[in-house]
C-alpha cells in the first residue's frame, strides 16, 4: 500500500449542507430558518439567558453566599513519600521535582506544599512555600532540613 493510494472508508467524508440553492434542494427559500422572525434575520439572535424580555432566571434567583474562588493561594501538594523518590539530588525545590516528573509542568507556576503521610529513609534538604509539622518532624528526623522559601 502507498500513500497515495490510501483514501477513507465509504461514508467518512460528508459534503456540506449548501442552503438557499433553490427549492428542489430541500433547503430553498426561506433556507431552514422559518418566516420573518428575528432568527430569520442575519446576525439576528439573542444572548444567552436572555427571555424575551422577561426578567432571566439567573437575576430572579436570590443570591447567597460569597465566594473568594479569585483571590486564593492555591498549592501544589507533595507527600514526603514522594520526596523518597528524588534521586540524586542534594537540594529539594519545585523544579527539582518538575524535572524528575513528580509534579506535572503544568503546575510548577503555583505554590509547593510538603505533606507528612509516609515515610522518609534518606536525609534531604527541601526548599517548599508551606510544611505541614508531621512533614518537618520526618524530615527532622530522617536527618533533613525543612526550609520555608
Amino acid at each position: 500500500m502507498l500513500l497515495n493510494e490510501l483514501a477513507a472508508p465509504k461514508g467518512a467524508n460528508k459534503k456540506k449542507k449548501r442552503i438557499g440553492r433553490g427549492e428542489a434542494s430541500g433547503w430553498g427559500k426561506t433556507s431552514g430558518r422559518g418566516h420573518k422572525g428575528q432568527k430569520a434575520r442575519s446576525g439576528g439572535y439573542h444572548k444567552v439567558g436572555f427571555e424575551g424580555g422577561q426578567m432571566p432566571l439567573a437575576r430572579r434567583l436570590p443570591k447567597r453566599g460569597f465566594s473568594n474562588k479569585v483571590f486564593r493561594t492555591t498549592y501544589v501538594v507533595v507527600n514526603v513519600s514522594d520526596l523518597e523518590r528524588v534521586t540524586d539530588a542534594k537540594e529539594i525545590n519545585l523544579q527539582v521535582l518538575v524535572d524528575q516528573k513528580i509534579i506535572k509542568k503544568k503546575k510548577c507556576d503555583k505554590l509547593l506544599k510538603v505533606l507528612g503521610d509516609g515515610e522518609l529513609s534518606k536525609a534531604v534538604e527541601i526548599k517548599a512555600d508551606k510544611f505541614s509539622k508531621s512533614a518537618v518532624e520526618k524530615i527532622e528526623k530522617a536527618g533533613g532540613k525543612a526550609i520555608q522559601a
